[in-house]
């Protein structure tokens, strides 16, 4: 007996309209509050109707759009430096190496650290005075460096804790992504000739290409999200040369106490993730129909 088509629905349709909701009601919500001007510990009442306003100064504010340049270049260099570390770690890792479960475990372990730990973390190995780093350069005669007081290396540093952090996600993605590669494929290309690079290139890594295209999209959502460890270590600074556009939605609102300023910009970062988000999965095509036949 065929099962209606209205079964799956009672089943799914509980959870997706709480998913629905969890999601709209902020998401609205960001939007209504753009249209206002109003400020914390205000009645609500008393929030006074400035329409686009808020929206159009978002666009024309040179620090929104210098804290999204310096977001995109945040996010390209980790997500490419993590992809490639994790995916590297991963093909190290899969086959019979001795250790394999210990070096595992080591390697998830940032991971699961709390974000607010893991900026405590990196600004006391980077500090100038007592800072583990500054410490092992000293031995072979580097004078000191203010690694976070400097825009290059302020900057490098939170590039650094990002990856640190999260390229054990991209490793633990792809180690459960090649536990599913069929082995007779991989037998017959070693078979047909193939070296480790060429099975690797053009066999093992097309086959995953489908989880390869989610860790990226998914990190890349993360990377324009990532707050905690940056106002840990830097607070944007030096000047704003580590001011991502989370964090400048965060001073609008928190420190300026501009929320109607804020929730424009949220939605302007909405946006551009949407967008990006869009574009890997155009080019990636996780779901394409060939590989779901």
């Amino acid at each position: 007996m065929r099962t209606p088509r209205w079964v799956p629905w009672v089943y799914l349709g509980p959870a997706v309209a709480v998913m629905a909701v969890a999601s709209l009601v902020p998401l609205l919500s960001a939007l209504q509050l753009g249209f206002y001007d109003w400020s914390m510990g205000t009645p609500w009442p008393d929030a006074k109707w400035v329409g686009l306003e808020a929206f159009i100064a978002a666009f024309r504010d040179a620090a929104v759009w210098r804290s999204l340049v310096t977001t995109l270049i945040f996010a390209f260099v980790c997500v490419v430096a993590e992809m490639v570390l994790g995916i590297a770690l991963a093909l190290a890792l899969e086959g019979s190496v001795r250790g394999m479960a210990f070096f595992r475990t080591l390697f998830i372990l940032p991971m699961m650290i709390a974000p607010i730990a893991v900026g405590l973390t990196w600004r006391y190995l980077f500090d100038a005075q007592f800072g583990l780093l500054n410490a092992l350069i000293g031995l072979v005669g580097v004078a000191p460096i203010p690694w976070l007081a400097q825009e290059h290396t302020a900057f490098a540093a939170i590039i650094i804790a990002d990856i640190w952090q999260w390229t054990p996600f991209v490793f633990i993605m792809m180690v459960a992504g090649l536990a599913n590669v069929d082995v007779s494929v991989l037998e017959a290309a070693r078979i047909d000739g193939a070296t480790w690079w060429q099975t690797t290139m053009r066999v093992k890594l097309p086959m995953v290409m489908h989880v390869i295209a989610i860790t990226l999209l998914m990190r890349l959502i993360d990377a324009f999200r990532v707050l905690e460890v940056i106002y840990i270590l830097t607070f944007g600074g030096p000047g704003d040369s580590t001011e991502i556009l989370s964090l400048h939605i965060y001073k609008t609102a928190f420190v300026g106490q501009r929320l109607g300023s804020a929730a424009a910009i949220s939605v302007l970062l909405l946006v551009v993730v949407a967008v990006l988000s869009w574009a890997a999965l155009k080019l990636s095509n996780p779901l394409k129909e060939g590989d779901r036949e």
